[in-house]
């Protein structure tokens, strides 16, 4: 852990809400005049989108275990590095995994080359004078035999729903924008559950903060539902690792989101569609407090 150099993740899985952090994150280093390293997650895939494929085509006729989730198919390694290079000099490499056409295009005009939907950017050193690195993915706190990327890291945020839940948003996403039957989809989660199991479950007793989204309406056959329960048909649980956490003043949460209630005596309750406001003002005096560390005085 660094404190002139911060390293701040949210992990979580595919489809989990990750991308509401980071949208609330977004927002506090736009007031708060923050200049991060954002890292995504996918950029420290093993394979990009053909030889993945391949590989997934393999295992699956060979009747092994492989998945994006797993170690084999993942740098951990690479990105415990990143972590710790940049927490003692503020540098290090990133990359981009291009997920269309548009971000080849936008990343090849940006680096005078060509580049195509489903590789890599090439690796490039992180610009100088950044406040802060910035993960978002869904390895961001993996322990193994090897790895333990929770030692170089200040601030661990985890977004998870309910599992019958993330599964219906898995099920309807794949559908929907990438042509892929229920069957396939369903296949899918099959494969993938033993490294669901090991190496992205217990990240969630490593976060210092943890947000889980649970539907208020009924997803017990998450195979069957018609459509994914909206942010209002939900509660977000935010459970805090330490009470104490950077000082957090639950009365204040409580007085500031209508609905809200605690739980346990580390657990808040807010109603789903408060999620965003909720991750801002516990986040922003965190953030905040970080980087009154990183410049003392």
């Amino acid at each position: 852990m660094s404190k002139k150099h911060p390293v701040v993740v949210v992990t979580g899985s595919s489809g989990a809400g990750t991308s509401t952090v980071k949208k609330a994150l977004e927002s506090i280093f736009h007031r708060q005049k923050v200049r991060p390293v954002l890292i995504e997650g996918d950029s420290f895939h093993r394979y990009d989108r053909a030889p993945m494929r391949e590989r997934l085509d393999q295992a699956h006729r060979d009747g092994v275990y492989f998945s994006h989730f797993g170690e084999a198919a993942n740098q951990f390694e690479m990105l415990e590095q990143l972590f710790r290079t940049y927490g003692e000099t503020g540098g290090g490499q990133k990359r981009f995994y291009l997920h269309n056409d548009e971000e080849a295009q936008q990343h090849g005009e940006r680096l005078g080359t060509a580049l195509h939907s489903g590789q890599f950017s090439p690796w490039e050193d992180i610009e100088a004078g950044t406040d802060l690195l910035f993960y978002e993915g869904l390895h961001g706190l993996v322990k193994t035999a090897d790895v333990d990327m929770t030692r170089y890291v200040d601030l661990k945020v985890g977004v998870v729903p309910v599992v019958n839940l993330e599964w219906i948003q898995k099920i309807h996403r794949d559908s929907a924008e990438r042509g892929y039957s229920q069957d396939e989809v369903v296949d899918s989660i099959l494969r993938r559950m033993p490294d669901y199991v090991k190496y992205i479950t217990p990240q969630f007793s490593e976060t210092d903060i943890n947000f889980q989204r649970v539907a208020t309406v009924d997803t017990s056959n998450p195979f069957i539902a018609r459509d994914i329960p909206t942010l209002d048909e939900s509660f977000v649980v935010i459970r805090f690792r330490k009470p104490d956490i950077r000082n957090t003043d639950f009365t204040n949460l409580l007085s500031m989101i209508s609905g809200a209630f605690m739980s346990r005596r580390n657990t808040i309750v807010v109603p789903g569609g408060k999620m965003g406001m909720a991750m801002e003002i516990i986040l922003t005096p965190i953030i905040r407090d970080l980087l009154a560390r990183r410049n003392p005085g």
